[in-house]
């Protein structure tokens, strides 16, 4: 499947999501960001060097300016299960905004045909690392790393297409 691209409306998918009240909740991508604008980024793997130290805490440091421009969610999507995710969020404590969010057996990652193979290293399916600014549903922009790059896909970036 070729890849989300700029112009594309996002498919829906359900993914998990620990609330405030610790209950796993069933979320609907759509629910999320229909006649919203969104940031849905997605890292190769939850407690990974790059995305923990780097994509994620870059996103969760500029949620109050991105969302000063009009962004009402930032959603992280990673190829774990739901209580890994809950447990990779609970390390982010100063975390006010960014939604941790489980797409476990890859479905989603699949629909937006940005998968990854990392079979050969022992991790399976994950998905490349990419930032996508979605406006009720159409991307507007489509940042899609190449491998396990981390270039084009940070919260920077996403600010400067604000």
């Amino acid at each position: 499947m070729a890849p989300i691209k700029v112009g594309d409306v996002i498919p829906d998918g359900t993914l998990g999501h620990f609330d405030s009240e610790d209950q796993l909740q069933q979320l609907s991508i759509h629910s999320l960001a229909a006649d919203k604008k969104v940031i849905i980024f997605g890292v190769p793997g939850a407690f990974t060097p790059t995305c923990s130290m780097q994509h994620v805490p870059g996103f969760i440091t500029s949620a109050e300016e991105l969302m000063s421009k009009g962004v009402a969610e930032i959603l992280l999507v990673s190829v774990n299960d739901p209580f890994v995710m809950k447990a990779w969020a609970k390390t982010y404590p100063e975390n006010k905004h960014v939604k941790f969010l489980a797409d476990g057996s890859a479905a989603y990652t699949h629909a937006l045909g940005l998968e990854l193979d990392l079979g050969e290293k022992g991790l399976g399916t994950r998905s490349r690392r990419f930032a996508l600014l979605v406006d009720d549903l159409k991307v507007k922009v489509a940042n899609i790393e190449e491998g396990g790059a981390f270039t084009i896909s940070g919260a920077d970036e996403i600010l400067k297409a604000l």
